[in-house]
């Protein structure tokens, strides 16, 4: 009798299994670190620096599981961002979702959860790595980022069990502070 190892998950979810706790590293009132990903929902590359001089940015760093062990009941948050995503570009602010995914499995996390707003995919993780956001368990940790009109970096929540997600609410009262 030969016994197999079962298939390994996709490279992304191995990449993340070693815990790092998020960290403040990104000094309030400095530029953050810029960066070039693909638009699932919108398909088209999106820079961040291209939004400087011009409108305000909510970032949101999503934490989207493996494909093995996504489930859209699992992502009320994203749902509730996006229904308010009008109240946002009301507001005169971008908000951008950015997530570990692969292209494929963003696309189904765009169509599961009927997303207007912009899905980013950061397949190799390095803007989760430069906003220091923390990983764990096969994710990357959630967080989010309001950055003004000037490309500074204005209001960080990083996530925890005792710091969930800032809700769309406390992001739009942010806004209304710039």
């Amino acid at each position: 009798m030969t016994l197999t190892s079962p298939p390994l998950p996709p490279a992304p979810y191995w990449r993340y299994w070693v815990p790092r706790p998020p960290r403040f590293a990104l000094p309030l009132g400095q530029i953050p670190p810029d960066f070039a990903l693909w638009d699932v929902t919108h398909q088209r590359t999106v820079r961040l620096a291209n939004w400087r001089g011009k409108q305000p940015v909510v970032l949101i760093f999503g934490r989207i599981l493996a494909e093995l062990a996504y489930s859209p009941q699992r992502y009320l948050d994203l749902v509730a961002i996006n229904q308010a995503y009008p109240q946002f570009r009301n507001a005169g602010a971008e908000v951008l979702v950015i997530t570990a995914t692969v292209r494929r499995q963003g696309q189904a996390v765009v169509d599961d959860l009927k997303l207007t707003l912009p899905l980013l995919s950061n397949e190799t993780g390095a803007t989760f790595r430069a906003y220091h956001t923390g990983q764990a368990l096969g994710a990357p940790l959630p967080a989010q980022f309001v950055i003004d009109a000037q490309g500074r970096l204005r209001y960080s929540h990083l996530c925890s069990l005792l710091h969930p997600n800032a809700s769309p609410e406390r992001l739009l009262t942010v806004l209304e502070t710039l």
